[in-house]
């Protein structure tokens, strides 16, 4: 394949993204002021764009709304224009340091989605058509009607003593505290099958970071930490980035690090199975076999302890467990030697990473989906914050296990019930694809009705199974923008609103800092937003429970919660460590507020665990004793404990781990075997798992009929899930799925370049062109995922409408802690399509 050679600097990262996009959608400030080394704006480049747009009485905007993007966790502040209730600019908004009035191509993609004629406008009511049919009929219905109908089909399982048939399955795309109206009303219900996005995306690194630490969010800022007034994250020397493609799935946040590490001359450097635009950017890329992360993590490690290349006063006055650390460590023998035969990593460049990393002045660890998507995900992500932890890279400005999406919030907290609510037994395995397996065989017990506000027909592994599985359920409910996949399986759609059409908290960055929103023009048709889903769906309740009566519900969802700030003012009010979150607060900031916060009077909380008075007072209010600088039980960093142990090992894992990896990677590494009962999580204690046996000895018996390895991923900067497939822009920048494979593979298959392909998988087969990529392991291809077949905007420009990617993935392999799903190996083939 042929390269530009146009050299690739941290301008041309947001820039050049902002340049693809339409001209009047741009608009982006030329002001946004300097960096503090004094060089000017990345925006200053993109005002050279004529737009001609400045003084035309036809485009000067009634008004100008403060909103922010929708599309990842770069959270960034938007400047929308507004004529005559059309969204007619997107500017990057000024006065964040961080931002700079950057956007990427995705900014403006948001007017697409608000303005498309493809929109849900009115609840639907299945008539007739087999599920999953494109023959599946609907009527129009109204609200109440169709909340009605959801709200006696519950009550019916509820009075049959099915209540835990009922499931919710959440995503990220939610305005924040949504969830916990759905965690309410399940309460009163009396299901626990509540589920969020995270098994999905990032929940691992959450639950790594929560067992080490005590909390389980991203450790480190983005900007000026506001206790010290020192710059937290592009302070670092060292980067380190395992599993994220931050310049095309972060980009403005990402461009905040690279000015830093041009001022600082910090070193960094990418793993990942293939080159992409941040490896571009690297001092060094390293490419391991697909999903032996944690072989590597464990030859950095061994390498620092031999050496003795720890921080050993940190160490002393703040590790429990370090001893047994280095007794484990010894005794394994996970040499760089022996990292080296798993990952295809040299040796020495394994024991260089493991030097650098140490010895760095300050230390930050990067990581996204390409770690959590392992079924070692939550065993992995502990290796690394021992790395973090033995080198005294944690609570201190430009370091930290900075694990991404794990961020905040989450649990906002409302007023408690005054209902007595019933008593509920153990949710499902955690991770919303176990929902297939309860449908199908009805174990441990079965699913009857479920709503969803994502996509699983997009999102699940093993897709084919999770279609037969939402054929059969009794009752669906499906919520969102677009007819996607899933609604045709629905029994009853609802249609929600767009974020640019009401105000509040929406997306959030991935340092736990949050922005207020307005709300810029009319809701689209007769969508509502999902909080007043779930207030207006518990008044359908009261109406419909002749046990409970109208009392029960109504009393628990106040109708003036459907004003969103006043629901926020709840959240402010019994959230810990959230007291000056207010929104009057946030609506005079143009840089968001991170949270812990728990005062007016408080900055919020950049580095967690600093040792500083700042960090202590916001400890103190989520409940940590005076002068604890971790929410540990032992207030100190928690490596390994024996109770800690002995609580992982009821699931088959140890506070201490050891490598096993994917029966599908090449070389017939240990793998682990499920039990086939259920023991409660001890993780995730609500819900129940399949304990693990670690370390059974895999073999290579797939790889004769599958020799290739398969990742799956975002498939551009345009894109983010699936929603943006649905924008003309989305679909005519990147509307065809590339296969990305190695031309030296790929002659070996007798494919050329933009060859039509079909790649198989013991599961099914789906369809590609073929991309030459020279920066790819030969032994790895890489997938797309998020298309689908519900995404007509592409085949209207001359694209597929694809299968979805996850019907190559085995569902049945998945990390049992967490719920984190294998995304990122599955054995496959490619050939050519004939003719």
């Amino acid at each position: 394949m042929s390269h530009s050679s146009e050299p690739v600097s941290r301008r041309t990262v947001v820039q050049g993204a902002v340049l693809t996009s339409a001209a009047l959608m741009v608009n982006v400030p030329s002001a946004a002021g300097a960096d503090p080394d004094g060089t000017p704006p990345a925006t200053a480049g993109a005002s050279t764009l004529l737009g001609f747009t400045e003084g035309s009485a036809a485009l000067h905007p009634d008004r100008v709304v403060k909103s922010a993007c929708q599309f990842c966790n770069s959270n960034c502040a938007i400047s929308v224009g507004v004529r005559a209730d059309r969204v007619i600019s997107v500017r990057g908004a000024s006065g964040d340091p961080v931002q700079r009035g950057n956007i990427c191509v995705k900014a403006p993609m948001m007017a697409e989605l608000v303005h498309s004629p493809l929109r849900l406008t009115k609840p639907l009511i299945r008539t007739g058509g087999r599920k999953g049919s494109k023959d599946s009929v609907f009527r129009e219905a109204t609200w109440d009607e169709a909340l009605d109908l959801i709200a006696t089909r519950f009550l019916a399982l509820r009075d049959s003593g099915q209540a835990a048939s009922i499931a919710n399955r959440t995503t990220g795309r939610l305005p924040r505290g949504t969830g916990s109206l759905v965690a309410r009303l399940f309460a009163l219900l009396g299901s626990p099958n509540n589920t969020d996005v995270g098994p999905v995306c990032n929940d691992a690194g959450g639950n790594a970071l929560k067992a080490t630490f005590g909390l389980g969010n991203f450790t480190n800022g983005y900007g000026t930490d506001g206790a010290t007034g020192q710059d937290d994250l592009g302070s670092a020397d060292y980067y380190l980035f395992l599993g994220t493609n931050q310049a095309e799935t972060h980009p403005v946040t990402f461009d905040y690090l690279l000015r830093g590490r041009e001022r600082n001359q910090a070193k960094l450097v990418v793993v990942d199975p293939r080159r992409t635009p941040t490896g571009v950017l690297a001092d060094e890329w390293i490419s391991p076999k697909p999903h032996t992360d944690l072989a590597l993590a464990l030859g950095i490690l061994h390498h620092i302890l031999d050496k003795d290349l720890h921080d050993r006063e940190f160490v002393d006055r703040w590790v429990l467990g370090f001893e047994e650390l280095q007794v484990h460590m010894a005794g394994s023998g996970y040499t760089p030697q022996w990292a080296s035969r798993v990952t295809g990593v040299p040796a020495e460049t394994i024991r260089r990473i493991a030097r650098d990393y140490a010895r760095a002045d300050k230390a930050a660890i990067f990581c996204n989906a390409g770690i959590s998507h392992q079924l070692g995900a939550f065993d992995t992500y502990r290796v690394l914050t021992f790395l973090a932890a033995v080198t005294g890279n944690i609570g201190r400005p430009g370091t930290g296990c900075n694990f991404m999406h794990n961020t905040w919030p989450g649990d906002l907290h409302l007023p408690e019930l005054t209902a007595r609510t019933p008593e509920v037994g153990a949710a499902l395995p955690v991770g919303p694809d176990y929902f297939a397996e309860a449908i199908l065989t009805g174990k441990p017990y079965p699913l009857k009705a479920i709503i969803t506000q994502g996509n699983p027909l997009i999102s699940s592994a093993n897709t084919e199974k999770v279609r037969e599985a939402f054929r059969t359920l009794d009752f669906y409910v499906y919520t969102g923008l677009f007819m996607e996949e899933a609604a045709d399986y629905a029994d009853v759609v609802l249609p929600v609103s767009s974020p640019l059409e009401y105000e509040g908290v929406y997306m959030r960055r991935d340092d736990r800092a949050i922005r207020w929103q307005e709300a810029a023009v009319p809701r689209c048709g007769e969508s509502k937003t999902d909080y007043e889903i779930w207030i207006d769906l518990a008044h359908a309740l009261a109406r419909q429970d002749q046990r409970k009566g109208h009392a029960y519900w109504a009393d628990a969802f106040p109708l003036g919660w459907k004003d969103y700030s006043a629901l926020w003012a709840e959240f402010v009010k019994h959230t810990p460590g959230m007291g000056g979150m207010t929104r009057e607060r946030m609506r005079k900031r143009s840089e968001p507020l991170r949270w812990p916060c728990p005062t007016p009077r408080h900055p919020g909380v950049s580095v967690l665990y600093q040792d500083h008075p700042s960090w202590y007072e916001a400890a103190e209010s989520l409940g940590a004793a005076k002068g604890r600088r971790f929410l540990t039980p032992s207030g100190k960093i928690e490596i390994f404990t024996a109770e800690l142990d002995r609580h992982l090992a009821t699931a088959g894992h140890a506070a201490l781990p050891g490598f096993y990896t994917h029966p599908e990677v090449t070389g017939a590494h240990p793998t682990l075997s499920y039990g086939t009962s259920f023991v409660t999580n001890p993780v995730n204690p609500q819900a129940v798992t399949h304990p693990v046996r670690l370390g059974v000895q895999g073999d290579d018996a797939v790889h004769r009929a599958y020799p290739l390895m398969g990742i799956t991923g975002r498939p551009s900067v345009v894109h983010f899930a699936s929603v943006t497939h649905w924008a003309p822009t989305g679909a005519r920048l990147n509307g065809i799925r590339f296969l990305q494979l190695h031309p030296d593979t790929a002659r070996r298959l007798g494919i050329e370049d933009r060859d039509d392909v079909v790649v198989e998988s013991p599961r099914g087969k789906v369809r590609a062109t073929a991309l030459y990529w020279e920066g790819i392991r030969e032994d790895t291809v890489f997938l797309p995922n998020t298309f689908g077949p519900a995404q007509k905007l592409a085949e209207e420009l001359g694209a597929e409408r694809y299968e979805a990617a996850n019907t190559l993935v085995d569902d049945r392999y998945y990390d049992n802690l967490s719920g984190q799903q294998a995304y990122k190996c599955f054995a496959c083939r490619v050939v050519k399509v004939p003719g």
